[in-house]
C-alpha cells in the first residue's frame, strides 16, 4: 500500500508543480512542503519531482509562445504586460529565465523566451536551475 500512497503523492506532486508553470495557478510549493514533512519519501526524489513537473510546464509555455510568433510577431504586442516580459527577456536574455519560477511574471518569461525564439536547450537549461534552487530552499526549510 506504501508504494501506490508513495506513488500516487509524487504523481500529485508532478501534476501540480506542472499547473503551476503554465499559464495556470497553483501552489506547487505548498504539496511539496506538505510531502517533506508529512511522508516517508526521499527529499531528494521530492525535489526531483517538483522541479521536472515545473520545468516541463515551463517548457509547455516557451512552446506556446514559439508557435504564438508565428502568427503574432513580438513587433505586434497588445499588452502592456505582455510589453514588459518581451522588454525583461531581451534585455537580460537566458538569465532571466532563472527566475522563472516567480508568480505572474514567470510565466510572462517563459512565453516571451519562446515568443523571442531564444536557444530551447539553454532555456530549459535556466528554468530548471531556477526551479530546482527554489524547490530546494522549500525542501531545506522543511526536513
Amino acid at each position: 500500500m506504501e508504494v501506490l500512497t508513495g506513488t500516487f503523492a509524487l504523481w500529485s506532486l508532478f501534476g501540480s508543480a506542472f499547473v503551476s508553470a503554465t499559464l495556470a495557478p497553483g501552489g506547487s510549493e505548498a504539496v511539496l512542503a506538505y510531502l517533506v514533512s508529512q511522508t516517508e519519501l526521499s527529499p531528494e526524489v521530492l525535489l526531483l519531482t517538483a522541479t521536472s513537473g515545473n520545468t516541463l510546464g515551463a517548457v509547455t509555455t516557451w512552446v506556446l509562445g514559439f508557435f504564438t510568433a508565428i502568427k503574432y510577431p513580438a513587433e505586434r504586442l497588445a499588452k502592456s504586460r505582455q510589453e514588459k516580459a518581451v522588454a525583461s527577456v531581451r534585455r537580460w536574455g537566458l538569465p532571466i529565465l532563472l527566475f522563472s519560477w516567480l508568480p505572474v511574471v514567470g510565466d510572462g518569461f517563459c512565453f516571451a523566451a519562446g515568443w523571442l525564439r531564444l536557444p530551447f536547450w539553454r532555456s530549459v537549461l535556466a528554468m530548471a536551475i531556477g526551479k530546482a534552487l527554489r524547490y530546494a530552499a522549500v525542501v531545506y526549510a522543511f526536513v
